[in-house]
């Protein structure tokens, strides 16, 4: 089973949300990563730029795919994981610490409270197992 921290909001796309104050980090699960295989390649949004929440911010190359990554929340990125770009491999190696991948300023702190806590998350995961 994927490792699931308890101090995180997760979505059904696999991107997780951990708050600080009204900045949440975003990043991807390990589930994902596990999923995609090693990572070659970051796309991240620039600081400055607003996501919102459900839509795409940027996307992970694997040795597998492309796959978008989707925004939890809404708002303004504050901060870039920079050394991403030349060393995306951190995101294979530690998806929840080294390899986040932006800070978002929230627009609205409601919208983490829609994500799912660790045990949903799980429950979900279980769930697409059996489909």
């Amino acid at each position: 089973m994927s490792d699931v921290p308890n101090d995180l909001r997760y979505t059904k796309d696999h991107e997780w949300a951990r708050l600080h104050g009204k900045v949440a980090t975003i990043g991807i699960t390990s589930f994902a990563v596990e999923q995609l295989g090693d990572i070659t390649q970051v796309d991240l949004p620039k600081e400055g730029e607003s996501i919102k929440k459900g839509a795409v911010f940027g996307s992970v190359e694997s040795v597998k795919a492309v796959s978008d990554l989707f925004a939890p929340v809404s708002g303004t990125v504050v901060k870039v994981n920079d050394p991403l770009s030349d060393s995306p491999e951190y995101v294979n190696e530690d998806c929840y610490d080294e390899g986040w991948m932006v800070q978002v300023e929230l627009k609205d702190a409601n919208e983490l409270e829609e994500l799912m806590d660790a045990k949903a998350y799980q429950t979900y995961l279980q769930e697409q197992d059996h489909d």
